[in-house]
């Protein structure tokens, strides 16, 4: 990584943080995770309570506690899955999809504009990022 992508990489996680903790701080009352688990769920709804451990990176008992006060908040919807009764399906509700835009939408808005700022290449690092996932993409 001598071409400067590690130092690059290291300021993007640095102003995300940033943002991140001043639009927690003064907005929604959602934690980021919630934030992303909220976005990541947009993405793949309906989807199985396991799909959504394994796009977060994070272990089934801990999507599990996620969704609990949000499924209390009634920002998103977990039903059992009719084809699978061992399964559980999860759904934003209407509530959830507009606190996520309401709050990551504009996060993402935000990272942009202070990447930009810093210089960063984004719109290259942005389509080098979706050619990769389609590369990775299982057939």
């Amino acid at each position: 990584m001598d071409d400067g992508l590690g130092d690059l990489l290291h300021r993007v996680v640095y102003l995300l943080g940033e943002a991140t903790r001043r639009r927690v701080d003064n907005t929604s009352g959602l934690s980021y995770s919630q934030i992303r688990l909220l976005g990541t769920l947009e993405d793949i709804e309906p989807v199985t309570q396991h799909r959504l451990a394994q796009a977060l990176a994070v272990s089934d008992p801990a999507v599990s506690r996620a969704l609990r006060p949000l499924e209390e908040a009634g920002l998103v919807q977990v039903k059992t899955d009719p084809e699978h009764k061992r399964r559980r399906l999860v759904s934003l509700t209407e509530s959830g999809r507009k606190a996520f835009h309401a709050t990551g939408k504009p996060l993402a808005d935000e990272l942009r504009t202070a990447l930009l700022a810093a210089d960063f290449p984004y719109d290259r690092y942005l389509n080098d990022t979706l050619v990769l996932a389609e590369l990775l993409e299982p057939s």
